[in-house]
């Protein structure tokens, strides 16, 4: 059983800058210490606009007014489980598969479980289904105890992740971007028990194929 939410965002415009390497199971590995200028997930996946001259005389607003600056929307469709344990979000370009960490380790450690192998595979499964070449594992907790050890333990836990996703992904070109974010860019409330869950999650993104 699924609940599904609707969500129209206005896009951002970010960059990543991508730093160091090492050569993981079927791909390379990327990450660095530098935070991106928003959060993880909001840089803008809509195409370019077409051109429109505001000023137009077609376009003229009654009492000489004239259009706002056009903007870019991105539609976005997100998925989760009943028990918040695994979200997925779609955009027209890009699938970002979420799992709590719960789902994967047990508290405090970067050491699977027994089911989250499988759990890993089938989303491998899908990234050779849309033939991805470039897949981001952020790693990200709650607030509790100190910024450095969330570091530390997200980015393990992202890079354990990431060398599970290696296993089962067959391109061998595709280029891993594994971070760890700690208890930045929290998506729930972090003053509750059910907040705090949420936001101790890895995320795996990928681009969808064309026509995918």
């Amino acid at each position: 059983m699924t609940t599904r939410h609707r969500t129209i965002a206005a896009t951002a415009v970010a960059g990543l800058v991508i730093a160091g390497a090492n050569l993981m199971g079927a791909g390379v590995a990327y990450a660095d210490d530098v935070k991106p200028s928003v959060p993880p997930g909001t840089e803008p996946t809509a195409s370019a606009p077409v051109a429109i001259d505001s000023n137009a005389p077609g376009l003229k607003i009654p009492q000489g007014g004239t259009l706002a600056p056009v903007k870019v929307l991105d539609i976005a469709e997100v998925v989760e489980d009943l028990g918040g344990e695994q979200r997925r979000q779609e955009t027209n370009q890009t699938v970002m598969m979420a799992l709590q960490s719960e789902v994967l380790f047990p508290e405090n450690s970067a050491v699977f479980n027994a089911q989250a192998a499988a759990r890993i595979q089938a989303i491998a499964a899908e990234i050779n289904t849309q033939k991805a070449t470039r897949v981001r594992v952020f790693g990200f907790t709650d607030d509790q105890g100190s910024y450095e050890h969330g570091k530390e333990l997200s980015k393990q836990r992202a890079d354990a992740v990431q060398a599970e996703l290696a296993k089962t992904v067959t391109n061998p070109g595709v280029v891993f971007d594994v971070r760890g974010y700690s208890e930045d860019y929290p998506i729930a409330d972090n003053g509750t028990e059910e907040g705090r869950k949420k936001n101790r999650r890895v995320e795996i993104t990928f681009p969808r194929s064309v026509g995918g």
